[in-house]
């Protein structure tokens, strides 16, 4: 959670930071600010909300020649969203940047009030700069050394101080960057920021610390290391909107393309190709445990049908926040699978974690390579989504059951390619369904809630659609498999219920229609999504026919994606960045 920048040795500094933290902003917005050393003193300036708030504030600020700083955006997790709680902390000469958790923060804070030193804010993260300037007695890099040894929890942590033309940095379970071009010194929570400014950079591993001048100085428990360094990628505009009006839609769009780009090289004519595995990888499992959050999990849940049902394996599929405390059974024959976009969600690293100690085979399924789950996993099948700026998640929830759906195959020695392709081919957005969902959104703006109900691997889909829309659009919505409809939920039914029926014509066909018309006999609001066209409800929106239920899938997927986006266009919703969300999740 939160995105960090910080650089030194650059002619203009406070233009990456701000551009830097343009490029972070999904992931914290609840305030944002830098600190700089601009004529041999330390200068912070904060703004609460969005970054334009930031912007103009710098520009009045009337900095005369910023040398070096750090930067922050801020996603709340101690204290609510003001300035004094957004980062830069300062001391009496110092100032910090921190993504992660303190968790030893309160028992350090009242150890320096005993010692007299104040604090102002309500975070955890004041406690670092006012634990170092403590421990300052004229040599920086020890005092910072002794700060890291106190801390317990999660960080990642840019510091600088007055007295130093230097930067000081730590990692430990929250990711952290730094980079270089020549002199010059960049540091980031992930790529984006540094392409274009940076050649190459090193990924920080837990437990590394150092400072910057106009080098780096890296160690682990005292001890000197060299970095290693890697290429960072050059085209940068695959982050920008590119004509759309929101991220979100463009990666909609694009998850024709990134379907493409994830099949690439693995679904063959002979069947499914990993680079990544071998068969000997799989020898003596049984089981099969997914663990994953959120939207990651939805895909889990498709995951385990397909895999049950193609490779014939025992699969269940845990919300990593409950799995990672509740004293799971992990034997030695089971593939411990987790699911992450950013490769940081900190409840699904833990479990991850976990299940390594157990001693079980690991598999990560992730979007960003030199993410901590990619880190640390056996092995890894990258998604290929790209970067993923919305909030909501679309094209990476699209590649993670895409590759589910290929390590469903691969395991089961079976051979989907026309399949896979044609589901590809349904996701490239027709003009014609979008402007139809455009014009249905308006009917759906008013009702109490809604309802999004499915069978099989329809009911995962209706999980993700209802998440996808109250994510966004903040109106209350669920997903029910849809025969347990009538087990109570029947009971909300009245005409501003809203009902999304996923009505698959290979799959329960006729049992899913009966539950649809249990509901139209109690007057809900039902828009049908299916091949076969419905009459007795309210809207209806045709899908392509096909012999294969994974092809209805992903289109019905473009089109739950689509109206939930058309929903919170119409209530005025900015849907790439919606309230009290945050992209990647780094703290449980």
């Amino acid at each position: 959670m939160c995105g960090i920048v910080g650089c030194i040795g650059v002619k203009n500094p406070v233009e990456y930071l701000i551009e830097g933290l343009k490029e972070l902003e999904y992931r914290g917005y609840d305030s944002a600010g830098i600190a700089v050393k601009d004529e041999n003193e330390i200068k912070v300036i904060k703004a609460v909300g969005k970054l334009k708030n930031l912007e103009d504030k710098v520009k009045k600020s009337g900095l005369k020649n910023p040398e070096f700083g750090i930067g922050h955006t801020r996603w709340a997790t101690h204290g609510k969203p003001t300035e004094i709680n957004a980062h830069p902390h300062r001391g009496a000469f110092s100032a910090v940047v921190h993504n992660g958790i303190i968790e030893n923060y309160q028992e350090i804070k009242k150890e320096l009030q005993k010692e007299g030193i104040e604090f102002i804010s309500q975070t955890d993260t004041e406690v670092i700069v006012k634990l170092f300037e403590y421990y300052y007695e004229g040599d920086s890099f020890k005092a910072f050394e002794k700060t890291l040894k106190k801390l317990e929890g999660a960080y990642a942590i840019l510091l600088i101080t007055k007295y130093e033309d230097k930067i000081f940095f730590a990692k430990k379970g929250s990711p952290l960057i730094v980079a270089k071009n020549g002199n010059e010194i960049y540091f980031a929570s992930s790529d984006a920021p540094l392409i274009g400014y940076a050649e190459k950079a090193h990924y920080l591993e837990d437990g590394e610390y150092g400072v910057a001048d106009n080098e780096i100085h890296l160690y682990n428990d005292s001890q000197k290391i060299s970095p290693y360094f890697k290429s960072l990628p050059t085209n940068k505009e695959s982050a920008k909107k590119g004509g759309f009006r929101f991220y979100m839609e463009k990666e909609i769009y694009e998850q024709y393309d990134v379907l493409k780009e994830n099949t690439l090289g693995r679904n063959t004519p002979d069947g499914i190709k990993f680079d990544e595995l071998d068969r000997e990888f799989f020898e003596g499992i049984n089981n099969i445990i997914i663990s994953a959050c959120g939207t990651s999990y939805h895909a889990g849940l498709v995951g385990k049908y397909l895999l049950e049902r193609d490779a014939k394996i025992r699969t269940n599929v845990e919300v990593a926040s409950e799995l990672r405390y509740r004293e799971p059974l992990l034997t030695k024959d089971t593939l411990f699978v987790v699911i992450s976009q950013s490769g940081e969600t900190a409840d699904t690293l833990e479990t991850l974690k976990m299940a390594k100690k157990a001693g079980l085979k690991t598999l990560a399924l992730c979007n960003v390579d030199n993410s901590s789950i990619v880190r640390e996993a056996d092995k890894t099948i990258l998604l290929r989504a790209g970067i993923e700026k919305g909030v909501a998640s679309t094209k990476a929830f699209a590649t993670q059951v895409m590759t589910l759906w290929m390590l469903s195959n691969y395991l089961a020695q079976k051979n989907e390619y026309e399949a896979i392709n044609e589901a590809i081919e349904v996701t490239k957005v027709d003009s014609a369904l979008h402007e139809k969902i455009k014009r249905l959104s308006k009917r759906y703006l008013h009702g109490h809630g809604f309802f999004y109900i499915g069978r099989d691997i329809f009911f995962p889909l209706a999980l993700e659609g209802a998440l996808k829309l109250k994510e966004i659009s903040y109106i209350h919505a669920e997903g029910y498999p849809a025969g347990e409809m009538k087990h109570g939920p029947i009971a909300l039914a009245d005409p501003d219920l809203y009902v999304v029926a996923l009505l698959s014509k290979n799959i329960l066909f006729e049992k899913t229609k009966s539950n649809i018309e249990e509901l139209v006999a109690r007057d809900a609001t039902v828009l049908t999504v299916s091949s076969e066209y419905i009459e007795m409800t309210d809207d209806f929106i045709k899908i392509n026919d096909t012999a294969h239920p994974m092809v209805e899938f992903f289109e019905m997927m473009l089109v739950t994606q689509l109206l939930a986006m058309e929903v919170a266009i119409r209530m005025g919703n900015d849907v790439d960045m919606p309230r009290n969300l945050a992209k990647s999740v780094t703290v449980e």
